[in-house]
């Protein structure tokens, strides 16, 4: 892609400089015709050694821009000199307006346009229109000024002018246009060249898919038969290795093909119908004897409120799904995989479903994740060089994701583990769900390997065209037991001789055979004089799954195609739709039972879409964290003694009596970053997505700048910045846990939130200030001014500062009431649902006067008093408290 991009480029370079030269030597040849002008008309040889010199540095600056590639400096440069020096000399020397100088000033335009680009070209406009305004007013109003011809010069100037910039005008349009024109048949040249170098490669890859998939089809269905036999469990056990094996190089080759059409954008999804149980029966089938290799635990979660029946296009989320689950047991050496699946209806029969992959394997570091979906990039080499890969299937989950209107995000903790959450849009079919079953997670194998016999039909007339014996050894084996009978043919030619002899209920057909392939031994039947065969319903089977191969089978009017490798299972379903009702003796109703891999999600074990965490300083009641199911990390408080959580290992009535003795030494910090993202890692245990509702990064200690760096790990996590702290944050957290509630996304949720920071009032009434200068909360000399005149400071946070707002004067009581006064003085705008007074150090007496003179004020639904956290109680000391609210 990059050495496109540098022939584009270069290309365009090139077209630039060659109209440059054509426009340099243009302008030479008009300036040279205005040098001999000069040289015949005027007296003056000061005129004509300034003209001489013009056209020499002219020319200099031309040879210098293209010896050194510098086009639009040298374009830059002659402006100047034209606009600066020719086209003033020549209006003021040669007529004025009724001169040819306005026709310079046309031409100049035109240069400009089309030689400079950037900068230089909006400078050198403005340039000319500056001087353009000059000479016309100089001309107005110092008409002296102009040098008038004779009206015979006169004429000869304006029509010199006119021959020579109509001439460089028509010759730089016909360059220019020619020039284009023939770029433009270059580029189709090349639009063609490309096309069929797609087609090459298309057809290549047609080709490789069919000589590869033609033995894996007799390798998997062979083993299929051995399955099916009474075998011993050692014997069932290596059978089953070999199909799940046979699968995984299945898709890996099927990574290679979509790759490629991806890349060449040729890929299209196909949304079909589907079940969304079988498909989760189909990929647990071809993994978890890969985990129980490396003795891992395999689990598939499946919510009970998913639809029975989707459409979507089930092979390519099958295909993402595979990759990701055999990415999480490459990359886990012990532990667990498990695959949560989840849906969320967004309305009109539309569901959102959501597949979610937990290992707990060695993680993937912060600067990896950026890379992470690149095409052949494996990331962190040197701890995964021992590991298989192609580096293709987490590129090709990310890209098919994104074409079914999906998105994939990624969440890990280097040595921990990693969490793959994918969404994916799809439309339910009906009002069933999977429903609820409670399963044990076992992976018995003769669960797992039990073949049902749907049918027989041992009138049925079968005939099988195919030009390779084993394909046909494996077709005939697998419907052994179905008692077909049935005909074989090696070429187009055998299968017409047979159809024209015999009746057959149904023709399976390879596409790609030698002499004829299988469309057009397919049109011959149809069209065969005499042939007993032409409303034969006929099945191509073929090796190539493209999405144009199957248009054209549709096209054609084939009946059903089967993708090689086949199995038992979709020959006998599709014999069981297509022959004749009278033919068929049912043996079983095909009901599907669920394998005992998948277990069931109870109400309690689903995974919410967004959770809503904070922190210790939030200031939350305890009631309220697990009303609204908020999640808190602590923040830390370190004394002389140790280091202590904020709330967990040290209460605020301890931090209280610490701080009595002014000497000793305290301060606060936020949790690290591996401590943050242990927090995350273990809340997207339980969600989706999470928005953390953090402190103002603007104040100290602040815990916010720490968690937007352990972020980064984590696709799902968003860090939102509320510019408040206290219970102004966890006002914000609450606001954020009820939208949560109502289900709208982390994006939406964030977006309101920034609506609501400036709606939240955070302020406090401090007693002794001088603890907010030792936490360098404020300066030491706002600090002692303050204290000089025994004030009571009032704090309010401001575009995410702590700001001095006022101070008040007098008793203690006497600045509280003015304080409540003040914050509650326009109780119109105030939203009455709830109110926080968060205090450190103060009484119970105390409170009460408190609640007494807000409720004097204003009425709120629900008042808490919240004793403030040790971490915030450090930084302010004892006698301070807050109202904190909302605004309407």
């Amino acid at each position: 892609m990059g050495k496109r991009a540098d022939t584009v480029i270069d290309n365009e370079f090139i077209i630039r400089r060659k109209i440059f030269i054509l426009c340099s030597i243009v302008m030479i040849i008009a300036l040279a015709i205005s040098f001999v002008e000069v040289l015949l008309t005027y007296q003056s040889w000061e005129f004509k050694m300034i003209m001489g010199a013009g056209v020499i540095l002219y020319s200099l600056c031309i040879l210098l821009a293209i010896n050194t590639n510098r086009i639009n400096r040298g374009a830059f440069a002659m402006g100047v000199i034209v606009i600066l020096f020719y086209i003033p000399f020549t209006f003021f020397m040669e007529g004025g307006v009724s001169g040819g100088a306005p026709l310079w000033f046309l031409f100049m335009v035109m240069f400009i346009s089309v030689i400079m680009e950037g900068a230089a070209k909006w400078i050198s406009l403005v340039l000319e229109f500056l001087v353009a305004v000059f000479c016309y007013y100089m001309s107005l109003a110092y008409p002296n000024v102009i040098k008038v011809p004779s009206g015979t010069l006169l004429h000869v100037y304006s029509f010199v002018a006119l021959a020579a910039t109509g001439l460089a005008a028509v010759v730089v349009v016909d360059y220019i246009i020619r020039l284009y024109r023939s770029e433009r048949l270059k580029s189709e040249e090349q639009m063609r060249e490309i096309k069929a170098l797609n087609d090459s490669q298309n057809q290549f890859f047609s080709s490789m898919s069919h000589e590869i998939r033609t033995p894996i089809n007799t390798i998997i269905g062979l083993n299929e038969m051995i399955l099916r036999e009474d075998i011993s469990d050692e014997v069932a056990e290596d059978a089953a290795n070999i199909r799940s094996a046979g699968k995984m190089l299945l898709n890996l080759i099927n990574d290679i093909l979509d790759m490629s059409k991806l890349e060449s954008g040729q890929m299209q999804i196909t949304p079909s119908e589907y079940h969304p149980g079988d498909m989760l029966s189909d990929i647990v089938g071809m993994l978890w004897l890969r985990a129980k290799e490396k003795n891992l635990e395999f689990h598939v979660n499946v919510a009970p409120d998913i639809p029975d029946r989707l459409i979507g296009d089930e092979v390519r989320i099958k295909q993402v799904l595979i990759n990701v689950l055999n990415n999480a047991i490459k990359y886990t050496r012990e532990g667990s995989v498990t695959l949560f699946v989840q849906c969320e209806k967004t309305g009109d029969g539309r569901v959102n479903i959501i597949y979610t992959v937990e290992d707990t394997g060695i993680g993937i570091k912060k600067e990896d994740i950026p890379y992470l979906f690149t095409a052949f990039k494996r990331v962190d080499e040197g701890e995964t060089r021992h590991i298989e890969g192609t580096g293709l299937g987490l590129s090709i989950v990310k890209r098919f994701t994104e074409l079914m209107d999906g998105k994939v995000t990624v969440n890990s903790v280097y040595a921990v583990g990693t969490t793959f959450v994918i969404e994916i849009p799809q439309e339910a079919v009906g009002e069933n769900e999977i429903g609820q079953i409670d399963l044990e997670h076992s992976h018995h194998l003769d669960k797992l390997t039990r073949y049902k016999q749907k049918f027989e039909a041992p009138e049925a007339q079968i005939l099988v065209v195919d030009d390779n014996a084993s394909n046909i050894m494996v077709v005939t084996k697998l419907l052994r037991q179905t008692r077909v009978k049935i005909d074989t043919a090696m070429n187009g030619a055998e299968a017409l001789e047979k159809t024209q002899d015999k009746e057959y209920n149904v023709i399976f057909m390879d596409h790609l055979m030698p002499e004829m392939d299988g469309i057009e031994c397919f049109r011959r039947i149809r069209n065969q004089v005499g042939g007993r065969c032409r409303d034969t319903k006929t099945v191509v089977l073929t090796a190539n799954t493209g999405e144009d191969n199957k248009a054209i089978y549709e096209k054609e009017g084939f009946s059903a195609y089967i993708a090689k490798p086949v199995s038992g299972e979709e020959l006998e379903e599709v014999l069981f739709r297509l022959l004749p009702g009278e033919l068929i003796k049912v043996i079983d109703d095909g009901a599907n039972v669920f394998e005992e891999t998948i277990s069931w999600m109870q109400d309690s074990y689903k995974k919410a879409q967004v959770a809503i965490t904070t922190e210790s300083v939030a200031d939350l009641p305890q009631e309220l964290l697990e009303k609204y199911g908020i999640s808190s990390i602590p923040h830390k408080v370190m004394t002389e003694e140790g280091l202590f959580k904020d709330s967990v290992e040290i209460d605020t009535r301890g931090v209280l009596a610490y701080l009595e003795d002014m000497s000793h030494h305290i301060k606060t910090a936020a949790p690290d970053v591996k401590e943050h993202e242990e927090f995350f890692a273990n809340q997207l245990r339980h969600a989706n997505n999470i928005v953390h509702i953090s402190i103002s990064s603007k104040v100290g200690s602040s815990g916010c700048p720490v968690a937007m760096e352990a972020s980064k790990a984590f696709d799902s996590v968003t860090v939102f910045d509320t510019e408040h702290l206290s219970s102004g944050e966890g006002l914000m957290a609450i606001e954020a846990a009820v939208m949560a509630e109502k289900g709208k996304s982390a994006e939406e949720i964030v977006s309101e939130l920034n609506e609501l920071k400036g709606k939240v009032h955070t302020s406090f009434i401090v007693d002794n200030i001088d603890f907010l200068a030792r936490a360098g909360q404020i300066s030491t000399r706002i600090a002692n001014l303050t204290k000089s005149v025994s004030g009571h400071p009032i704090l309010t946070m401001r575009k995410g500062k702590m700001k001095l707002q006022t101070v008040f004067f007098g008793s203690r009581r006497r600045a509280w009431k003015r304080y409540i006064d003040m914050a509650l003085g326009n109780p119109l705008t105030i939203d009455r649902k709830i109110l926080f007074v968060t205090y450190v150090g103060i009484n119970n007496k105390e409170l009460e006067w408190i609640r007494s003179r807000i409720e004097e004020k204003v009425k709120f639904e629900e008042i808490y008093f919240q004793k403030a956290s040790p971490a915030i109680a450090v930084n302010c000391g004892p006698g301070t408290f807050g109202v904190l609210f909302r605004e309407k």
